[in-house]
């Protein structure tokens, strides 16, 4: 079986499974090797594959592809709808291939009767839309006139439509594609409040001057956060995709190893760090980026600001990087979200990625991060004035941002609760920013 690989139209290659040996294979295509523009899928699939063996490469080849797909509940239900396993990845990619996240596009690459994909746009009035949330026990929220309505990776419910003036529609061809992420409130009664928390921490984010997507609340009466897609560009008549990747199809890692300790935080595999981390995703960016030092820079600033919010839910798949024939860099922060908040209520109060050894948001001292300093080959001193700015800004700015986001809507509760960990987490960092430096380096070794 071999399917077509597109972007915006254009014919990247061709991902194809031998199902005698169950080895896939990816083959660019020759008329995109002789563009100037021609990139690859992903520093982990390059255009010159050089000497890997062919199991090698079906590994590599799997796990991007897989990367693509949605996770837990979504792809449950994916599988279920278009009556195929869920672990037979060329079927899930041929249902939900049209609308991945970045710029790529699957179909198959010799259809029985080759045509062109009709656009068309399904209104979504908001009583559907309200009815849809509400129903969501009985209903797959993803599933839209029995078609799956997401191919972006996560567990969270959300489905991806197009904005125009102020409507939205669910999408359909070669011409269109979805501007916006949204997202309702959780199902689980524990998560409640987390369309408050992640426009408040987006909002921040914002305003500290991490690059990010200008979230907003809207109320149904059920409240929704719409996320514009930093992967598209809205023209007259089209909607433009660019090429992104997360965090471990730029590493090579398949969606298991997301987390740092792939393996869970018991006693007897907390050792096992195999999964993405930050040292990995600075020496990435070293290696791969177009401008390794403001890439390094920004992900630093993302590190930091995931600890004084709070977010043990920073995993290798909540960052992405643009991919073009210049290298990679870093695209705008999502899925920014407080997680102490829910601690206690079954959620991970465990960092997904470490700073130094340490885990711990709550316990972190200089010489952890120091430690992450030595390991992602940081100046201490940058780190230290990092974290310090980051802190006094989230100090500066939050009082005023809460008073605001009041306005739009968001839970007054909520954003109590999230601003208490946000002054003891910025509060324990400026307490030890300063020793960061005076670290010995013969401790770190």
């Amino acid at each position: 079986m071999k399917l077509d690989v597109k972007a915006n139209g254009e014919l990247l290659g061709w991902l194809s499974l031998d199902n005698s040996s169950g080895l896939f294979a990816f083959a660019y295509a020759p008329d995109w090797l002789v563009k100037d523009i021609r990139f690859p899928l992903s520093p982990a699939l390059p255009l010159d594959a050089g000497a890997i063996t062919p199991e090698q490469h079906s590994a590599a080849v799997r796990q991007f592809f897989q990367n693509l797909l949605p996770e837990g509940q979504a792809l449950d239900d994916a599988a279920q709808a278009n009556k195929v396993s869920k672990s037979n990845l060329m079927a899930l990619l041929i249902a939900l291939g049209q609308e991945t996240a970045g710029a790529l596009s699957l179909s198959l690459a010799d259809p029985p009767s080759p045509t062109h994909r009709e656009t068309t746009k399904r209104l979504i009035s908001r009583d559907e839309l309200s009815r849809r949330i509400r129903s969501r026990p009985q209903e797959a929220f993803t599933i839209w006139d029995g078609k799956v309505r997401l191919s972006i990776a996560g567990h969270q419910d959300k489905i991806a439509v197009l904005e125009e003036n102020q409507n939205w529609y669910l999408v359909d061809g070669d011409d269109l594609a979805s501007t916006h992420i949204l997202k309702p409130e959780p199902l689980r009664t524990r998560l409640q409040g987390m369309t408050s928390n992640e426009l408040a921490c987006m909002r921040l984010a914002q305003a500290v001057g991490l690059p990010t997507a200008d979230s907003r609340l809207e109320w149904l009466p059920e409240p929704v956060v719409l996320i514009p897609r930093f992967d598209r560009i809205v023209k007259a008549d089209s909607v433009q995709r660019l090429h992104c990747i997360d965090g471990c199809q730029a590493l090579g890692l398949g969606v298991s190893m997301k987390y740092e300790r792939p393996y869970g935080d018991s006693r007897d595999v907390q050792h096992l760090r195999d999964g993405a981390s930050l040292p990995k995703l600075f020496a990435l960016l070293a290696q791969a980026s177009s401008k390794p030092a403001v890439d390094r820079l920004a992900l630093l600033r993302w590190a930091i600001f995931q600890v004084l919010i709070g977010n043990t839910d920073a995993h290798g798949k909540n960052l992405s990087f643009f991919m073009d024939a210049g290298g990679l860099s870093l695209a705008p922060a999502y899925d920014l979200v407080c997680c102490l908040i829910y601690a206690g209520d079954g959620i991970s109060d465990t960092l997904a990625m470490a700073i130094g050894d340490n885990f711990n948001p709550t316990t972190l001292s200089a010489y952890d991060w120091a430690l992450m300093a030595y390991e992602c080959q940081l100046n201490p001193k940058l780190v230290s004035r990092e974290l310090t700015q980051l802190a006094d800004k989230i100090y500066t700015v939050w009082p005023g941002l809460r008073d605001e986001l009041l306005e739009l809507g968001a839970e007054f509760s909520v954003l109590e609760g999230m601003g208490s960990i946000f002054q003891q987490q910025c509060g324990n960092a400026l307490k030890i920013a300063a020793e960061i430096s005076r670290v010995s380096r013969d401790l770190l070794k």
